[in-house]
């Protein structure tokens, strides 16, 4: 049901294809991020048509409203938003630790108050694999503790050694043969903690392994490097799954590293917030240079915005703060990503990767 297969490798780059219970999935793949089980500002037939794959939902938020009972009853995520294609859902580990003055963490679990009520919850291993469970997601993840870029390293190694505990509760946990329990390596940027992370989650011979911890606070040089350790360690017949990155830098720069796939919220946040990506770099709508620019975001895109609208109508929107310009934005940034992550495809099926990564980076200003 979860069959993953690999078509073509470049270097450590690769394809492949990853059957789930609502369709196959190409890799290397991006996942919008649907974090209330939709996507900011855009509708599922307008993700379909911009090539999304798989979306993302988050455990936490849809734990504490509407309750993952009330979307079992609907009859799941899938049926509940009308999406049919793969749905991933996180534990809610990365939310409930990123809270920290409103949590208390113990071996057991996690104790913490919502953020939107002030109420009192406990979050167990357990209990987070039956919240997804409930929620009906195709890949779900383990709960884990993800330790700050900056910490000790007596703190990351107590950090890797709860989350190695808890992905072994998860697994006893888990019940449904319809859905992928993906297990999370930990250890923030230290090289041994990461090796023996990297190795146990391995272990645990799970559909597929994620790569947690990184992009919160440690430099791009960092993040590289903790990539280029754990590969060797990875099982090379699995999905691995860089939680947290989106940045086209970043995309390509850990594709080359062998990961198979991604989420983040930066391209409909910064799109909400006037940023967008086009073939030069990152860039800020509101600047007046495009207050009189006649051409689209970027001349490459054939997405709906950049077909239909002028950068300076689009600066026109965010400035008044029209629902319009964030849905424009929203959309040419997500289809710039996942165009990105097809050339990326393609390329790597020609063995032209390289030569991609290094014509890319030279138009592209990080």
């Amino acid at each position: 049901m979860f069959e993953f297969k690999i078509k073509n490798i470049q270097g450590l780059a690769r394809t492949g294809t990853l059957e789930t219970p609502h369709g196959e999935i190409q890799t290397p793949v991006f996942m919008p991020v649907g974090t209330k089980a939709n996507v900011k500002t855009v509708t599922g037939s307008q993700l379909e048509d911009l090539g999304a794959q798989i979306m993302l939902a988050n455990t936490y938020h849809l734990f504490l409203r509407p309750g993952e009972k009330l979307i079992k009853k609907m009859g799941g995520l899938h049926k509940w938003s009308n999406w049919n294609k793969p749905i991933l859902t996180d534990s809610g580990g990365f939310q409930v630790f990123s809270l920290k003055k409103f949590n208390k963490i113990t071996d057991e679990g996690v104790e913490f108050r919502s953020y939107l009520d002030g109420t009192k919850h406990f979050l167990t291993p357990e209990k987070a694999i039956k919240i997804q469970e409930d929620l009906g997601a195709d890949i779900i993840m383990a709960f884990d503790e993800c330790a700050p870029g900056k910490s000790s390293k007596r703190y990351a190694k107590d950090a890797m050694k709860r989350t190695h505990e808890w992905a072994v509760r998860c697994k006893k946990a888990h019940t449904k043969k319809d859905q992928a329990l993906f297990p999370i390596i930990q250890g923030v940027t230290y090289d041994d903690l990461r090796i023996e992370s990297a190795k146990f989650i391995s272990d645990l011979d799970l559909p597929g392994v994620a790569i947690g911890g990184l992009s919160v606070g440690e430099s791009k040089e960092q993040m590289y490097h903790t990539l280029e350790i754990v590969e060797p360690h990875l099982p090379k017949e699995k999905p691995r799954y860089l939680m947290g990155v989106g940045t086209p830098e970043d995309l390509l720069e850990a594709v080359s590293r062998g990961i198979d796939m991604f989420d983040c919220v930066l391209p409909t946040r910064l799109g909400r917030h006037g940023a967008f990506w086009n073939h030069t770099g990152r860039h800020t709508i509101t600047n007046k240079k495009f207050a009189q620019d006649s051409q689209p975001l970027d001349k490459k895109c054939t997405c709906y915005t950049c077909k239909n609208h002028s950068a300076s109508y689009l600066r026109h929107l965010i400035i008044e703060k029209e629902l319009l310009g964030m849905h424009l934005m929203t959309i040419h940034n997500l289809s710039f990503i996942l165009q990105l992550m097809k050339d990326i495809r393609e390329s790597i099926d020609k063995g032209t990767f390289n030569r991609f990564k290094t014509q890319f980076f030279k138009n592209y200003k990080c």
